[in-house]
């Protein structure tokens, strides 16, 4: 008699949902398919074959369709999100305000069911939270974070893989016995990066992931717009307040500073508090004479996840050699493009670079009977999401520094 397998699939709501060796994983993986995509693109000289091969990339979404959900506008996650899956052989669905409605005119929860049976993943950019969580909920395919009112996991990613592109901000890569440096990508020193401005949703993913990965956060926020008790608890639970000082005088936040981050004052859906925002953030806008007096370090690095107002940082710090604004909104591409590859791709994160490659799609036994036609059920949203077969790194050719 067949029976039934109902697969869990697996979500990211945050990083607090992530072991710190898999948000590693993550960003290993990021890193090589960044290389290998722009070794691809970039022709050598005249007749040069191109420096990588397409079979060396993954094509993992290959005759997938993955489903974007964006309630709200945006520039840098939609073209990572659809650049990202073109890579990988899949195809975008781009849904947006004016083609669905979450909650509107169907429910969150009929919506999740009939969108997850006709794609195999799905990418949200939602309003409140809660909408995010429905549709994670009842999904029957894996559902990521785009964005939503508490966290940004997606943005938090790009920050942690440019930090880690950056020489002065990384250890040295361990020689191999034969001499040579093995190829990886270098681990963060320990930093201290101070954060001024809004407690919003970037700075929620940073709170439960920097003090995790060895970094010290200080954070300078009036009292008002500190983050609410559904994201310090997560905090507390994964004793990530340790590593956490606050205050309300962003130069006491910058002391000591490696690393300056900044985000919008006044979120979309926020705009009727633009006056009152202005007025409770005077005194918070990121300048190089604030970091001086607040005692950062002399080659300080700075970053915001754009768009930017001119109030929130100005011109000689954004365009100027500290900022690495750019970068980071490129690397939202490859972060996005790993996340791609193995939650939908494979359904899995493993906790090691190296159980990577190679890497197949989850089968289930030709005897075995899946019933699409039934809702899976709520789903459990996973503290971590954890690969079972370890995997050697053999997919790969070797990759030149």
């Amino acid at each position: 008699m067949a029976t039934t397998v109902s697969r869990r699939p697996p979500h990211l709501m945050t990083l607090a949902d992530l072991h710190p060796s898999q948000i590693n994983t993550l960003l290993v993986h990021a890193s090589r398919l960044k290389r290998r995509t722009l070794g691809l693109l970039r022709h050598g000289r005249l007749g040069e074959p191109p420096a990588t091969n397409r079979k060396s990339l993954s094509t993992s979404l290959e005759f997938k369709t993955i489903a974007l959900l964006f309630s709200k506008r945006s520039t840098r996650t939609r073209i990572s999100a659809e650049t990202a899956t073109d890579l990988l052989r899949g195809r975008a669905l781009f849904l947006g305000k004016e083609d669905i409605q979450l909650g509107v005119n169907e429910s969150v929860r009929d919506s999740a069911q009939v969108i997850s049976g006709m794609c195999q993943g799905i990418f949200a950019r939602v309003g409140d939270h809660s909408d995010i969580e429905e549709l994670a909920k009842y999904s029957q395919v894996p559902v990521i974070n785009a964005l939503s009112s508490l966290w940004h996991p997606t943005q938090v990613l790009a920050d942690l893989l440019t930090l880690r592109e950056i020489p002065e901000l990384v250890t040295k890569p361990e020689p191999e016995p034969t001499g040579k440096t093995k190829h990886s990508l270098p681990k963060l020193r320990p930093l201290t990066v101070a954060y001024i401005g809004d407690s919003a949703n970037v700075l929620h993913d940073m709170l439960v992931a920097y003090p995790r990965i060895g970094q010290q956060l200080r954070i300078a926020s009036p009292e008002k717009y500190r983050a609410p008790k559904p994201v310090w608890d997560r905090v507390v639970e994964l004793e990530c307040d340790k590593n956490i000082f606050w205050t309300a005088d962003p130069r006491e936040a910058v002391h000591g500073a490696d690393v300056v981050v900044t985000d919008t004052w006044i979120s979309m859906g926020q705009e009727a508090e633009k006056e009152q925002r202005l007025k409770d953030f005077q005194g918070y806008q990121v300048t190089e004479q604030l970091c001086r007096e607040g005692g950062a370090k002399e080659n300080w690095k700075f970053l915001h996840c754009l768009p930017r107002k001119a109030h929130e940082v100005d011109d000689e710090v954004f365009y100027g050699p500290r900022s690495l604004v750019f970068r980071e909104s490129h690397n939202r591409k490859w972060t996005i493009m790993a996340l791609f590859d193995l939650l939908f791709g494979h359904w899995s994160i493993p906790n090691s670079p190296g159980m990577l490659w190679p890497r197949k799609t989850p089968q289930v036994d030709a005897n075995d009977e899946i019933s699409s036609s039934l809702p899976p059920g709520p789903a459990q949203l996973p503290k971590t999401l954890v690969s079972k077969s370890p995997e050697k790194d053999d997919f790969y050719p070797p990759m030149s520094q």
